[in-house]
């Protein structure tokens, strides 16, 4: 390969955009993770005040957002094991091409987790403070000789709807880093190596 060339396709920088799609995905899906869990987790907290024994079953939200963690750390692992060092000669074999491909994992990775914890966080919480409520005021509806709807439920007041529907918008919520993870290691897969001659 020509000097210019090669300088121009595999120059000595060009691993540092390979290691900032690690930092990306690392710590942009950890920030989502830490996000839908705080945020989760007040719900959680607030809920507790009217019914503790739900606390244990209000926890999902704060999995699922710690999984967005996990995927980050993968996609980092699959970047860091693609990343070239040079050969015992010196010479260059990862590329630019490889470098921003991997940059753009860290990125669709990290990003797509950022929102996805933001997402499983907002319609967790909200999900645990609504069926908290509809729970404990169909608990109590027939002591306080409340009629109409909460009174009329055999069992849960309609509180099991709330928490299905909660789960299946945090299971949605939650399928966004999922494919942000499926798009890095695809873009991952795409790279150059620069050949000795």
């Amino acid at each position: 390969m020509v000097d210019a060339q090669y300088e121009m396709m595999c120059p000595a920088i060009a691993p540092i955009f390979g290691y900032f799609g690690v930092i990306f995905a690392t710590v942009l899906s950890n920030m989502g993770a830490a996000y839908g869990t705080a945020k989760a987790g007040v719900g959680i907290m607030k809920a507790g005040v009217l019914c503790p024994e739900l606390i244990w079953k209000n926890l999902i939200p704060i999995i699922m957002a710690g999984v967005n963690g996990i995927y980050g750390l993968i996609t980092a692992i699959i970047i860091l094991n693609n990343i070239a060092s040079p050969n015992v000669d010196g010479f260059r074999v990862y590329s630019l091409y490889t470098g921003f491909g991997h940059l753009a994992a860290g990125l669709s990775c990290g990003l797509c987790g950022l929102a996805s914890g933001m997402c499983i966080g907002i319609s967790g919480d909200s999900g645990i403070r609504a069926f908290t409520q509809v729970d404990y005021m169909s608990k109590n509806a027939p002591r306080k000789g409340l009629r109409g709807q909460m009174a009329s439920k055999k069992k849960g007041g309609g509180a099991e709807s709330v928490f299905v529907g909660s789960v299946l918008i945090q299971v949605f919520g939650g399928n966004l880093a999922l494919y942000g993870m499926i798009t890095a290691i695809i873009l991952t897969q795409t790279y150059y190596q620069c050949e000795d001659n």
